[in-house]
C-alpha cells in the first residue's frame, strides 16, 4: 500500500509532465522551514522563465497540488 508521501509524489510527477506538455514548468520551493509562507508550494513558469502562475502570497510560490491540477486542466 502507498504512503500518503508516495501517492503525493506519484501526483507530483503526473502534473510535471501535464505541465511539460503545455510548454510549462512545474517547480516546487525550495524552502525547508516549515514556517516559511512557500514552503511546500509550487509554481509554474512558461518557457522563457517567466512565473505565469503564482499563489496569492508575495513568495513567488504559493500554488497547492490541487490549485496546480487547476491550472493545468482549466477546472
Amino acid at each position: 500500500m502507498a504512503t500518503a508521501d508516495s501517492a503525493t509524489k506519484v501526483r507530483e510527477n503526473r502534473l510535471r509532465r501535464a505541465a511539460r506538455r503545455q510548454g510549462l514548468t512545474l517547480e516546487k520551493s525550495r524552502s525547508r522551514d516549515p514556517k516559511a509562507l512557500d514552503f511546500g508550494t509550487y509554481h509554474l513558469r512558461d518557457e522563457s522563465g517567466k512565473v505565469i502562475a503564482k499563489g496569492g502570497t508575495r513568495a513567488a510560490y504559493g500554488l497547492s497540488l490541487d490549485q496546480v491540477e487547476e491550472q493545468l486542466t482549466g477546472n
